[in-house]
């Protein structure tokens, strides 16, 4: 039994008529009649009731249409949602990040593609760095956004948005009212983000060793908005994403780092086998990223 099948026997149980109904599918009446027979043969019962005067349904027809129109009806669902899921329209969406990366412009983002596309179920991952590139290898998520992104030949990396970083001081200390480069900073103790699963902390620590001196480290967090509260408790300094410091807390305050610039750009990461539903989100985030920066630039945020 084919699909077919089931279209011309709705088609003749709706008209009562082969003539009609073979008129109404754009065939010939013969192959249509042929086929209504060589479905009652395979059911193994009659279907319609034929005289010379009318055609009408049996019992067992009755009660089939109505299982055919209910399987036509899903049939129809399952190609509609194939076409969609191909065109990036539907389906589901693993995002890996650390929770700090929607104090950017991705939490925006996600609002707006979920606005957009409500087909779409798209699951939030928090996990560290070096997990969400294990969730990448394993399949257990689509896309991922990483700062300091690793060199892998397995995934592929797309710049998400720019962004720098900023000195975090609490409130009263000596250098909160002053113009501040890196090489200042040689006799503070410091907050980091955790060394061993981040190689965007790896590079705040290369930054602060090509300044001059190595850092002096306290506490090691996963969160870069964890930081913030451990300056404001003194436990030392840090040095965070700009975006991040829009997240405001009264005990500290927020310095931007004069000489070259310490970079924390985010990037988008996902495998090689890229569906139309990641392109989409992926081109959703990059333009909620200039939005976003012409907002800070414009002070509308």
């Amino acid at each position: 039994m084919e699909l077919r099948h089931l279209r011309y026997f709705v088609a003749v149980a709706e008209h009562l008529s082969f003539t009609a109904a073979a008129e109404s599918l754009g065939v010939a009446q013969p192959p249509l009649s042929q086929q209504i027979k060589d479905l009652e043969a395979e059911i193994g019962t009659e279907l319609f009731e034929r005289t010379t005067r009318r055609v009408s349904l049996t019992p067992a027809g009755q009660d089939f249409r109505i299982e055919a129109l209910a399987i036509l009806a899903k049939a129809g669902e399952a190609m509609g949602r194939a076409r969609a899921i191909g065109a990036g329209t539907a389906g589901i969406i693993n995002v890996g990040l650390t929770g700090s990366m929607l104090a950017g412009p991705l939490g925006a983002s996600i609002r707006v593609f979920a606005e957009r596309y409500p087909d779409v179920d798209l699951r939030i991952h928090e996990m560290s760095p070096d997990r969400q590139i294990a969730a990448l290898r394993t399949g257990r998520t689509d896309v991922s956004f990483l700062r300091c992104p690793p060199r892998d030949l397995d995934l592929v990396s797309e710049l998400a948005w720019e962004e720098t970083v900023r000195l975090v001081l609490p409130r009263g200390h000596r250098l909160a009212t002053e113009t501040i480069a890196l090489a200042d900073l040689a006799a503070e103790n410091f907050v980091f983000l955790r060394l061993q699963d981040s190689l965007f902390a790896k590079y705040l620590w290369t930054c602060c060793v090509e300044a001059g001196f190595t850092p002096r480290i306290s506490h090691q967090v996963v969160e870069a908005a964890s930081l913030t509260s451990l300056v404001a408790a003194g436990l030392g300094l840090a040095i965070i994403p700009e975006f991040v410091a829009r997240l405001a807390h009264r005990d500290v305050v927020y310095r931007p780092i004069a000489g070259r610039p310490i970079r924390a750009n985010v990037h988008a990461l996902w495998t090689k086998a890229r569906a139309p539903l990641i392109e989409n989100f992926i081109a959703l985030v990059r333009l909620g990223s200039v939005r976003f920066a012409e907002e800070i630039r414009t002070g509308a945020r």
